[in-house]
């Protein structure tokens, strides 16, 4: 599989990606915990099918000690005993947020009140964002193609 296009080579794609990527970091510096940013990170690349940000999430997590367990179960959150309820409710969050086109309402109250339980107003912040962004990636890279499997943990750190 080959990319319709070159989002690294192309000067246009790389400077919007470079503005994205910094808007990205500011929300990495705040306290939601990063082992949560990336389980989102990678159910909603789950969700839209986009292959080159699931193997970067789930590299990238593991790189950071996330264990294989949890990254295998992921995708059955909801039967796992392996997801604290925070996570849990980012998860949650993440999944309507991803499925906004799926859902008549989008996110429903329940879901962000039980988000709101468990992370303060910055943590929610950066969690909408968060979501907001890898959709984003998600989008890009399935429209583009962009092909999958040779990331390298930290490679666009």
């Amino acid at each position: 599989m080959e990319a319709r296009l070159n989002l690294f080579a192309n000067p246009l794609a790389a400077k919007s990606l470079k503005h994205l990527v910094a808007a990205g970091r500011a929300f990495a510096e705040s306290t939601l915990p990063a082992s949560t940013a990336e389980l989102v990170k990678l159910r909603a690349s789950q969700i839209n099918g986009c292959g080159v940000c699931t193997d970067m999430h789930t590299k990238d997590a593991a790189a950071a000690g996330e264990t294989a367990t949890r990254l295998h179960l992921v995708a059955a959150w909801r039967e796992a005993t392996v997801f604290t309820d925070a996570e849990r409710a980012a998860l949650e969050l993440a999944e309507q947020g991803t499925r906004i086109a799926d859902a008549a309402g989008g996110v429903t109250d329940e879901a962000w009140s039980n988000a709101a339980k468990h992370f303060d107003e910055d943590q929610l912040v950066a969690l909408v964002a968060v979501i907001a962004f890898i959709n984003t990636f998600n989008r890009l890279n399935l429209i583009v193609r962009q092909p999958a499997g040779d990331y390298r943990p930290g490679q666009f750190a």
